[in-house]
């Protein structure tokens, strides 16, 4: 089983974001140089927002760059609830107002149909991630991968192929109020470069918890057992 990662720890909000948007850069930009294009995924929510507006105004091939979500609400982009709505408000900008955005979201029947769709979209992007920022909830949960959401376990399966997945709306008030997408486990194993982006002591707290738990039901234990190359980026401050 591999270890825990050493958390690396900023003493300000300004310092996390620009250790991590120099990270992601200096990976899309070796990407582009060797395989001639890249592909980037990333949460929404307003966590990562002062790292994308440092990426969008960083100087890279961004013409060459595809962008997508690591979960999304099964919701169109008109809605407030949407992290495409994000990506393209903050990253999409600026320099990287060149790049193209893959979404997850399409006005499908139902979620499993989208996420078909979404599925075959990633694979025609090349099927895999060359740098991926995470978010993590107070519960634990990274992309859409609630506790006790019927799509989990297969979620966190490392042997299945890379693909995206409907989650549905959690049962008597439970995570998600709303249908998402989400990509799988497999997806973070076969990135080149995986950072999970925490701020607050709480979520550094739940960090060390999640990292000792059962990897079938718990994310990030999940993440550690399937040697995904992930780094921990902390700061106190929120």
């Amino acid at each position: 089983m591999s270890e825990t990662p050493v958390i690396e720890t900023f003493p300000t909000v300004d310092a996390w974001a620009e250790a991590i948007a120099a990270r992601l850069s200096e990976t899309l930009g070796g990407a582009v140089r060797d395989n001639g294009a890249a592909v980037f995924a990333g949460p929404g929510g307003t966590t990562p927002a002062p790292v994308y507006r440092r990426l969008a105004a960083t100087d890279l091939d961004w013409a060459r760059i595809a962008v997508t979500l690591v979960d999304e609400r099964y919701v169109p982009e008109t809605s407030p609830e949407s992290n495409a709505r994000l990506i393209r408000d903050v990253l999409l900008q600026d320099k990287a107002a060149a790049g193209r955005f893959i979404p997850l979201y399409t006005p499908e029947v139902t979620v499993d149909r989208a996420a078909i769709v979404a599925a075959h979209a990633l694979a025609d992007a090349g099927g895999r991630f060359d740098a991926v920022l995470l978010g993590m909830g107070e519960d634990g949960h990274i992309c859409s991968m609630f506790p006790n959401s019927p799509t989990l376990k297969t979620l966190l399966t490392p042997t299945l192929k890379p693909t995206v997945l409907g989650v549905p709306h959690g049962r008597d008030g439970a995570a998600p109020t709303i249908e998402r997408l989400s990509i799988n486990l497999p997806y973070l194993m076969s990135a080149g470069r995986v950072i999970l982006g925490l701020k607050g002591e709480a979520k550094r707290r739940v960090f060390e918890q999640e990292a000792q738990g059962d990897p079938r039901i718990q994310p990030i234990a999940a993440l550690i057992a399937a040697g995904v190359p992930l780094e921990v980026l902390y700061t106190e401050a929120s």
